[in-house]
């Protein structure tokens, strides 16, 4: 089965949703950039995408090509919190060059994304998320663009209370 991403800004609820997700008996690949940067940082020589955002991105696409993988192997729908587009998007917004390799890695997904977008009311900034909410408003505008530009119908998940979204979500797998 192809992995089914769902993306957005920062602050959107995406790691809540894959929880509630998971919950649920769904197979669920956390983010894994925050769970890089907190790696990263605690090296002596860490990269971070604020100080070497083309080494933190090839870091990622390893890291995803190999969630993608994995799911790929599951008998059920598997959700991926973030993908390989994110790299593409996130490199656009750092003003990098996206190598071709990051655009078609990204491919080989679920034909639909689906994207959460930021809310201030949940927004909040850590040493993982240096981010403004407007900033994770760009951001958000970015994905959408990229993962639209990559061929991917993307469809915004309604903000709602958390077991909503989720049983939204999966009601509209069910019509694709």
């Amino acid at each position: 089965m192809q992995p089914i991403i769902i993306t957005g800004g920062p602050g959107s609820g995406k790691t809540s949703l894959l929880d509630t997700l998971a919950q649920r008996g769904y197979m669920t690949f956390p983010e894994v950039s925050r769970s890089l940067i907190r790696e990263q940082a605690a090296l002596l020589d860490g990269v971070l995408p604020w100080t070497d955002l083309p080494r933190f991105a090839a870091l990622c696409l390893e890291i995803m090509n190999n969630q993608r993988e994995q799911a790929r192997r599951g008998t059920m729908p598997a959700f991926v919190d973030r993908a390989i587009g994110d790299i593409c998007a996130y490199l656009t917004i750092g003003g990098e060059r996206v190598d071709e390799h990051y655009w078609a890695m990204a491919k080989g997904y679920f034909p639909t994304v689906f994207v959460c977008a930021p809310h201030a009311d949940i927004y909040v900034q850590d040493d993982e998320r240096p981010h403004s909410f407007v900033e994770a408003e760009q951001i958000h505008a970015q994905l959408v663009s990229t993962y639209r530009e990559l061929g991917y119908e993307v469809v915004d998940v309604p903000w709602d209370k958390i077991e909503e979204r989720a049983s939204w979500l999966l009601a509209r797998l069910k019509q694709e």
